[in-house]
């Protein structure tokens, strides 16, 4: 377990599922906080309002009764770099792990381009790779350690990660 980082997950959470839950239990059986949120993905059409999925999150998030836990909504935007940089300012001395689903992996291409060069302090190299369907579930990716970010000493990391799709999760 990775005690200094904190895994970040969002999520459409429409609505969560069993998938969502066994992924979180995965997540706080290899870091020392997870932080999770709903949020509006602009590359999906959801079927609930974001208010009713972050209530069912939320519900969730209390089931697993675990302190280590949390409801991030204040978190949530429809943009990865926003939701980067919101982390960054509430926890600016931790490690961020940023959990992406397989089902997502194959979007990220399409996200703003700006997400890289805001995540990755210049003069290094950006996250290379994710972990495939099937891969390391819930761990970084292998090359996407990157070095420390502006204003921090050099001693933050932020990790890319991507976790095997469930069942649920290959659902349309």
């Amino acid at each position: 377990m990775t005690a200094a980082a904190i895994a970040l997950l969002g999520t459409s959470a429409d609505p969560p599922t069993r998938g969502h839950q066994v992924l979180l239990e995965g997540l706080l059986n290899r870091y020392g906080q997870v932080a999770t949120w709903a949020s509006d993905n602009p590359l999906k059409q959801h079927d609930a309002p974001l208010e009713l999925r972050a209530m069912l999150l939320g519900q969730l998030v209390q089931q697993l009764q675990d302190e280590r836990l949390e409801l991030a909504q204040h978190l949530s935007s429809p943009y990865t770099l926003i939701t980067l940089q919101r982390a960054a300012q509430h926890w600016p001395d931790r490690n961020l792990v940023f959990v992406v689903g397989s089902d997502l992996a194959g979007q990220i291409p399409r996200w703003r381009q700006r997400l890289l060069a805001a995540a990755v302090p210049p003069g290094h190299r950006p996250p290379q790779g994710l972990a495939p369907r099937g891969g390391d579930a819930a761990g970084p990716a292998r090359s996407g350690r990157t070095g420390g970010a502006a204003g921090s000493g050099g001693s933050r990391h932020r990790q890319f990660a991507t976790a095997p799709a469930t069942e649920s999760s290959s659902d349309p």
